[in-house]
């Protein structure tokens, strides 16, 4: 029994690794601490590698995208405050922004799909377009400080559990339950704000 399990922490550290610090990066995005991004950012890294083991292409280049947003996030949360405040202020979501992240989500859904039938040998290409556009949303949300995005977190953290069930990756099947918990306590930390 230790052989099996110690093959597969060999045979998993990347996965492993990346889902340590993805439980730092929640930890600090909840606290709205300013190492959420260069934790975020190790962690997109080893998840790239995660992902295009596992055929999750759309998921890949989220970890791109994330650590593209971790450079840009960072910058903003610490350029981007009011001279007057310590900061980055916590805002609602308006409901013309809503509508054109609905626009953005399904047009980037579109784009994903079409991308991973025809060009990938993705056996889910609904699911991975799906989580893919709302989390490209999600986190351009983040950086920006808007509330609303823990909800949109909720939902695809949630979902991600099945996909990553489906394709057998058991430590971050963990991380998103643990990510679906801490996004619940995320939006009620940050809503205090």
């Amino acid at each position: 029994m230790t052989n099996i399990i110690v093959e597969w922490l060999l045979d998993n550290k990347i996965e492993l690794l990346g889902a340590i610090l993805g439980l730092s990066y929640i930890y600090f995005s909840i606290k709205q601490h300013i190492l959420t991004w260069p934790t975020g950012l190790l962690t997109s890294l080893l998840y790239v590698i995660v992902f295009y083991n596992s055929k999750l292409y759309a998921d890949m280049g989220l970890q791109a995208y994330y650590v593209v947003i971790s450079i840009y996030g960072w910058y903003f949360w610490v350029k981007g405050k009011k001279q007057n405040e310590k900061k980055v202020a916590v805002k609602s979501t308006r409901k013309i922004l809503w509508i054109k992240l609905l626009v953005v989500s399904i047009i980037l859904y579109a784009i994903l799909y079409y991308v991973l039938c025809k060009y990938t040998n993705s056996d889910v290409p609904h699911m991975d377009s799906m989580t893919t556009a709302l989390s490209l949303v999600a986190t351009w949300m983040l950086a920006r400080k808007y509330l609303e995005h823990w909800l949109i977190w909720i939902f695809v953290d949630a979902f991600s559990v099945g996909l990553y069930l489906y394709k057998g990756l058991w430590a971050t099947v963990f991380l998103f339950i643990v990510y679906t918990v801490m996004a619940v306590l995320g939006y009620l930390e940050w809503k205090k704000d």
